[in-house]
This record gives C-alpha cells, sequence and structure tokens, in this order.
C-alpha cells in the first residue's frame, strides 16, 4: 500500500531491534522498512552473513533511509545489547530455558513502561533458517511469541519485525478504531443542515401520500430520520439530497 508522505513529521524511536547473523541483505532491508513503518530506526545487526554495508539491502528498504543509514555491527549478540536493560527473544521454541513467555501485544505494553520509565528496550530476531540458539535466548528477560496457526507458524524475517514493530506503534497510538474520513471541501452536515434535509423529505412524501396510516407517521419520520443520521452526511450529500428531492418532485407534478 502507498503511504509515504514527506511533508509530515516521522514519528520516531522505541526499542532496538536486533538481528543475529541476518542471512540476506534483501532480508534487512525489509526489516528496516518494516522497522521506519512503526517508528522504529534503532536497527543492529550481529555477524551479518553478507557483511555490512550490504547494496542489497537498499532496494527492499523502499526509502527507509533513516533506518540504514544508523545501522551497527557487533560481532557478539552480547555487545549488541550491552546498553539495554530490557530484552526480548522472538523465537517459537523454548529448549530447556524457563522464561516468560509474552505475546508481542504485551511485549510492547512492557517496553512502553520501560520507555516511560526510561529503561532502554530491545527486541531479538534469530537467523531466517535457523533461528536463535540457546545462549542468545538466555540473554533475553522474556520470550516473545507470536500465536498463529499451530500447523504452520512461520514468519520470514521481514514478517517477524513488522508484526512486533506494529504492536510496538499501536500500543501508543490513539487513532480511533473507526472514523470517517470527509474531504476538506465537503465537512460533515450539521444538525441544522440535517434537520432542513429531514423536513424538505418529509414535506415531500406528504406531497407524495407516502404516510398512507397518518398513525404510523411519526414513527415512519423517526426511522427515516435516523437511518439517514447513521450515514453521517457530509455537507455536500446533504445538497445533493436536496437536489434529487427537488428533481424528484419536479417529475411527480410534470407527470400529473
Amino acid at each position: 500500500m502507498a503511504g509515504t508522505d514527506q511533508t509530515r513529521d516521522p514519528l520516531l524511536g522505541g526499542p532496538a531491534v536486533i538481528l543475529i547473523e541476518p542471512q540476506m541483505g534483501e532480508n534487512i532491508g525489509t526489516a528496516a522498512r518494516a522497522m521506519l513503518n512503526c517508528g522504529l530506526t534503532d536497527l543492529r545487526l550481529v555477524r551479518p552473513r553478507d557483511g555490512w554495508p550490504n547494496p542489497k539491502a537498499v532496494p527492499t528498504a523502499s526509502g527507509a533511509d533513516a533506518v540504514l543509514d544508523h545501522v551497527r555491527v557487533f560481532e557478539r549478540t552480547e555487545d549488541a545489547i550491552a546498553d539495554l536493560g530490557a530484552v526480548y527473544a522472538t523465537t517459537a521454541r523454548l529448549r530447556d530455558q524457563l522464561k516468560p513467555v509474552v505475546t508481542p501485544r504485551r511485549a510492547a505494553e512492557e517496553m512502553r513502561a520501560h520507555h516511560a520509565a526510561g529503561v532502554a528496550a530491545g527486541i531479538l530476531f534469530g537467523p531466517e533458517r535457523t533461528g536463535m540458539t540457546n545462549d542468545d535466548v538466555a540473554l533475553a528477560d522474556a520470550v516473545v511469541n507470536v500465536p498463529l496457526n499451530p500447523a504452520f507458524s512461520s514468519l520470514n524475517l521481514g514478517q517477524a519485525v513488522l508484526l512486533v514493530s506494529y504492536e510496538w506503534f499501536t500500543s501508543g497510538d490513539s487513532t480511533p478504531e473507526r472514523r470517517l474520513d470527509y474531504e476538506e471541501d465537503a465537512p460533515p452536515a450539521s444538525k441544522e443542515q440535517l434537520v432542513n434535509l429531514f423536513e424538505h423529505l418529509e414535506d415531500a412524501l406528504d406531497a407524495g401520500h407516502f404516510f398512507r396510516v397518518p398513525e404510523k407517521k411519526p414513527s415512519m419520520q423517526r426511522n427515516i430520520r435516523a437511518f439517514l443520521q447513521r450515514a453521517r452526511l457530509s455537507e455536500q450529500e446533504v445538497r445533493t439530497l436536496h437536489g434529487m428531492i427537488v428533481a424528484l418532485a419536479g417529475r411527480r407534478k410534470g407527470g400529473e
């Protein structure tokens, strides 16, 4: 989906993303893109197979230069997380280790709390083919496990980074779950405009003998007003409906 708007201020910050022994530059690029989608910029690589910088990461990053330009490379995972106070390991398997296992959503909430307290956090992602070693998992405070189809829960590196990064972003986002985006030149209709529309429509319906049972007219009017209110009409839509009523009324008169 297209969605780049260079005129808007970016939302940056958040936990570090540490890729341990990433194998392909393309995967590093997709991870960087996923991070910037969610406002993360601190990407750290541990022993990348093909070294760094890697030109193959650039096309798949799709312009996530704010991430790629500041990548740091480490020889050991211990060094990559040395400045962090809370570390989460993404793995589907725990081997002989007793650690808290959390969902990405819970991990995001906990990292938000760490962030608010001034504690830097990071998320470990293992190699694409083999996953994380026991020694790397042992460095983490908790394990992040994604609840997916138990028969097919494999994620590629970019997907995994996007999923965890998205949970981080939404945990601090106040976007309403549902909204209507009105055009700037067609704002939502005011109540006064809606009432005028209701009365215009009801007058036209009266003239057309729509309300055939007088005692039912009040409830029918309320129902009509209710479903028109649910439409959340814009000012332009109200004007259009007024025009439609006038046109239909004129056609009826012309046919009489």
